[in-house]
């Protein structure tokens, strides 16, 4: 079997932290002051990436595995919505109705219901946004012959504009962001994002 190269990250393996992002973990934790610290490349000199201002206060201010998972939780919350308020001041969408326009651009006919299964929202929600694109003309309801109680969802025409791949969309920076990890971390991290949600779901 070939040895890995040394300092190879394998396939589902956490990369290991470096030296000098180790001294960054230690000065934060003990209050010194933390510098810039240089590395030598190839027979360059090269100033190491700075720790993130969320990677200093957590190891400054270390919390129980599980306070530090929902530390993270709540900062991927934030975060979506405020990508969310951005697209929709830049690109008149917010982040859920984007969602719901590309789920149904993909799966035409859906019910309101089948759609709050799929996105994972409840039902109410589900409501005002299907409210806000229908008053927008960018959703159709069309009463399900089978059931006049249900609406079948379509897109109209000027929602095609909205579902296209853009910049400045959440997509686009969470896509970069699992690419940056790898296929099988993404799978390990989605177990585990499942597994909560479920437990949390069912409680």
């Amino acid at each position: 079997m070939p040895r890995p190269t040394p300092g190879a990250v394998q396939d589902g393996a956490v990369e290991p932290v470096s030296s000098s992002s180790v001294r960054w973990f230690e000065s934060a934790r003990a209050g010194r002051p933390v510098r810039s610290v240089d590395r030598c490349v190839g027979g360059a000199v090269s100033s190491t990436t700075m720790p993130s201002r969320d990677a200093i206060s957590d190891a400054k201010y270390p919390l129980d595995p599980v306070l530090d998972f929902l530390r993270l939780l709540w900062s991927i919350e934030h975060g979506l919505q405020r990508m969310s308020k951005r697209m929709e001041g830049e690109l008149g969408i917010t982040g859920p109705q984007r969602l719901v326009l590309r789920v149904v651009g993909q799966f035409p006919g859906l019910s309101a219901g089948d759609l709050a299964h799929i996105v994972r929202l409840h039902p109410s929600t589900i409501t005002g946004i299907l409210q806000r694109l229908v008053a927008r003309g960018l959703l159709g309801r069309k009463r399900d012959p089978g059931d006049s109680r249900r609406a079948r969802l379509r897109l109209k025409p000027r929602a095609v504009a909205y579902t296209r791949t853009s910049s400045g969309t959440v997509e686009q920076i969470v896509r970069q962001a699992l690419s940056r990890v790898g296929a099988s971390n993404v799978r390990a991290a989605r177990r585990v994002l499942a597994e909560v949600a479920r437990t949390l779901n069912a409680s």
